[in-house]
């Protein structure tokens, strides 16, 4: 299992009138945690693409437990809990800065072949730095 840490700070632009983060934003906070846990892993998604891998996401979902409001630092856990085959699961679990649980969340990506679309394993060099955490 592989557990990284980003934080993200909710920009005005990101909430609403109440002054709470939009609901619409959660998918992109899932994805400023998912390239920055590859990031810390060792491998990014530029390094992906240019194995001729893309990760398009099959499947997005939330949990909204509590808002997040404007100028909240956010904790994003993310947890990749099986070892990925032709597809990888992300879990989110997002943390205001009381380190209260305010939302839970996951997405499920296909690794694709850049030129044919068609789904495919995970590059070599993908597998191997996930390696040491699925023994």
């Amino acid at each position: 299992m592989y557990i990284s840490e980003t934080y993200v700070r909710v920009r005005y632009g990101e909430t609403d009138q109440m002054g709470y983060a939009y609901y619409g934003n959660y998918a992109m906070y899932f994805e400023v945690a998912r390239v920055e846990s590859l990031r810390q892993l060792g491998m990014t998604y530029k390094e992906l693409e240019e194995m001729g891998v893309m990760m398009p996401v099959l499947e997005n979902k939330s949990k909204y437990l509590s808002p997040a409001r404007y100028d909240d630092e956010l904790r994003i856990v993310t947890t990749i809990r099986d070892k990925p085959g032709v597809r990888i699961r992300f879990e989110y679990e997002i943390f205001n800065e009381a380190g209260k649980l305010i939302h839970q969340g996951e997405t499920l990506l296909v690794f694709a072949n850049k030129i044919s679309g068609r789904p495919c394993r995970p590059p070599v060099a993908f597998d191997k730095v996930l390696e040491p955490f699925f023994k």
